[in-house]
């Protein structure tokens, strides 16, 4: 197969100034000229190829240099190092609207990208039909587009490029504006396009996404390459990093946290105290980032001042917008403690997390055999992030696990 996209060893400086933030220092520029630039490299060094007919992705924190990566595939910038090479007619979705003209009507837009494009007014005509439908925008399409929403720039945007039948597709976050509806039609036709063997670069945080629509992925980190491959391995990668990032932090921000706020989220007379409570996966290690269907320990390590018969404890999990999705305990399992005392530690465990992606907060608690009376209460006080890659429901916060039939 043939390359149609190539960069080989490419580098894009970029040059900024410090702006004045006061009057004095705003005086002091003038008279002793503009503050010194300040060089930096939005990318360095990356190589990489896309043969016809392959889809790959981008992926990186914000800042990484995947917008960067997009705009020198379509020629808006120029490498300061190194070469980048393209072959075919490329449509590119980089930033909201772009390519129109906000003065213009969204018709006379539909006509202007055409004629970028390469495209006559007559072929744009027999395009309209199909932009219109897909864009779902009909009655304003005659109102100038800086009066469209977000949602209506991106949808007729998304309408355009890929109606202009492109070999390259380049997409910079397009499922990051709109309604869920509207991201399902432009999913759809993305596979539509990988389908019909077109080129399609992908910039997304959707990395379920990623890993089922790309062939090859690169990982992107402060303008560097840290991988380059098969999509999986390199989701998997940077999702790694991710996980590891986010257990530092959380470790970091446990030693700094607010003990006020903490008390605050804190209750019970303390005849039994939790003194530490760990969300630990199947080998036993301590993280806060886990995957749907991953296997999750909650472990609440307790100190009891006095014998305390048959206590009962209990974990619970909400949405971190504020849903209660579960709060199970010892007491409602039948899981019977008969007396404890001193130090001991309390599992609970979760063989499939039926978590979809999202934040949520954990909570435990330690009561009497009533439940009415609270030794220690830790009330969503313990973070848990949960990631779906490659999982197939994408809306809500629970999996479920029911099967589909059908008969005629």
């Amino acid at each position: 197969m043939s390359v149609v996209i190539e960069f080989d060893k490419v580098s894009r400086q970029f040059v900024r100034r410090q702006n004045a933030s006061t009057i004095q220092e705003r005086f002091m520029g003038l008279i002793r000229g503009l503050p010194p630039a300040e060089a930096f490299w939005a990318i360095r060094d990356v190589s990489f190829a896309v043969e016809k007919g392959q889809s790959i992705g981008l992926v990186g924190h914000n800042g990484a240099g995947k917008s960067t990566i997009l705009k020198l595939m379509t020629r808006v910038l120029e490498p300061t190092s190194g070469r980048v090479s393209t072959h075919g007619r490329i449509a590119a979705l980089l930033e909201l609207g772009s390519g129109f003209h906000p003065d213009l009507s969204g018709r006379e837009n539909v006509f202007l990208y055409g004629s970028l494009m390469g495209f006559s007014r007559k072929e744009m005509q027999r395009k309209l039909p199909e932009i219109i439908e897909f864009s779902e925008i009909g009655p304003f399409l005659d109102t100038e587009v800086k009066h469209y929403s977000s949602g209506m720039y991106t949808r007729l945007a998304f309408a355009v490029a890929t109606a202009v039948d492109p070999d390259i597709l380049i997409t910079d976050e397009v499922l990051a504006v709109g309604d869920e509806a509207f991201q399902r039609k432009c999913i759809d036709r993305i596979y539509g396009f990988r389908r019909a063997g077109k080129t399609i670069v992908f910039v997304s945080h959707a990395l379920d996404v990623v890993r089922s629509l790309c062939d090859t992925a690169v990982w992107l980190d402060h303008g560097k390459m840290k991988a380059y491959g098969p999509a999986h391995d390199v989701v998997d990668a940077y999702l790694a990093a991710v996980n590891e990032r986010e257990r530092i932090e959380f470790e970091q921000a446990e030693k700094d946290e607010d003990h006020e706020w903490r008390e605050r989220m804190r209750r019970g007379t303390r005849e039994v105290e939790i003194v530490r409570v760990q969300l630990l996966d199947r080998h036993g290690n301590e993280r806060i980032t886990f995957r749907t269907h991953e296997s999750l320990t909650i472990r609440i390590h307790y100190v009891a001042h006095e014998p305390i018969e048959r206590p009962v404890f209990g974990v619970g999990i909400n949405h971190e917008s504020g849903p209660w999705l579960t709060g199970p305990n010892t007491g409602f399992d039948k899981y019977h403690i008969p007396v404890i005392e001193g130090t001991g530690i309390v599992d609970y465990h979760i063989p499939r997390l039926p978590l979809l992606a999202g934040r949520y907060l954990v909570s435990a608690s330690a009561t009497d055999y009533t439940q009415l009376h609270e030794f220690d209460v830790h009330d969503r006080m313990y973070p848990l992030v949960v990631h779906s890659d490659g999982i197939s429901q994408r809306y809500g916060m629970l999996f479920i696990e029911g099967t589909w039939s059908w008969r005629a």
